[in-house]
């Protein structure tokens, strides 16, 4: 993978080419980055957001494509781009321009019981919304989205690797009790709308309620079982509780749900180098919490 030096002056760079009626604005990087975009505040309005590698990049003409046509059926707010950048001899693959959203990432917060019990009906109306609309057509699962909203078995053969590499650390025998029985399952409905990264890295909240979802380069049709982690990897007691009992899905799906908790933990544990770190204990309890 091709590891680029993507820097506020790079992006100013690109404005400055492609789209010089923004030229003048500052830019200036967000307070945290993921890995798969590099986002630069531009101005007070706006966001440059530039995908690190090849295989992110392939989701900007998706959300270009996209995004206009879901907007409308959420009430809450989604990154609707207004412009599209090329690649140049600075930078090789396409970016977007979108408005910017006011709020603050869950990840840079600490929330209590009962802003998490509120936030859990929040999310839940999301994905409702989402998969309720039936007039957008999309893709289906692939390597665009890194196989989500496909049947968990996708990732059969790294699970089971993931397990026995962890076999001193966890107890195997349930990990692979559960991640059978979720294989065993599948989704008999109609192929609904998923985000694809359901993570609290991509939920905004503006005093104290869910302003927006944001980072929804991995839609597609599909199975929702994906999205459901949400339960284990962030919510807790009641919140969890009422998320589980107010999304009204079949055990079948959240089965499958918790296979794709499960196969997510064990990928990240086995890369932490310190099992007992504190990092490698959130995943253990995803684990355990799961299985």
């Amino acid at each position: 993978m091709i590891q680029l030096d993507i820097t506020p002056d790079l992006a100013r760079k690109l404005i400055a080419e492609q789209f010089p009626e923004y030229a003048h604005l500052p830019i200036t990087p967000v307070e945290k980055q993921g890995h798969d975009n590099r986002t630069y505040r531009l101005g007070n309005d706006l966001l440059i957001r530039m995908p690190t590698a090849e295989s992110y990049a392939l989701k900007v003409p998706k959300e270009q494509a996209l995004l206009p046509k879901l907007v409308s059926h959420l009430t809450v707010s989604i990154p609707v781009p207004i412009k599209m950048g090329a690649a140049s001899q600075d930078y090789p693959y396409p970016f977007s321009i979108y408005k910017w959203l006011e709020g603050t990432s869950i990840n840079l917060l600490v929330l209590d019981n009962d802003c998490l019990e509120k936030l859990a009906f929040d999310l839940v109306k999301f994905l409702k919304e989402l998969q309720s609309i039936d007039d957008v057509d999309g893709p289906a699962p692939g390597q665009h989205n890194w196989w989500r909203g496909d049947h968990v078995s996708v990732y059969d053969k790294g699970a089971r690797e993931q397990i026995t590499e962890l076999s001193t650390v966890i107890n195997e025998s349930k990990a692979i009790d559960l991640w059978e029985r979720a294989c065993k399952t599948k989704w008999d409905k109609p192929p609904v709308w998923i985000h694809g990264d359901f993570a609290i890295g991509n939920m905004l909240l503006l005093d104290g309620k869910l302003s927006a979802i944001i980072d929804l380069g991995g839609i597609a049709l599909g199975d929702p079982a994906c999205d459901l982690v949400i339960a284990w990897t962030f919510l807790k007691d009641n919140a969890r509780d009422i998320f589980i009992r107010e999304m009204a899905l079949d055990e079948d799906t959240w089965l499958r749900a918790r296979g794709w908790a499960l196969w997510k933990a064990t990928f990240e544990l086995c890369q932490i180098e310190d099992k007992n770190s504190p990092e490698a204990l959130i995943q253990k309890r995803i684990i355990e919490g799961v299985s």
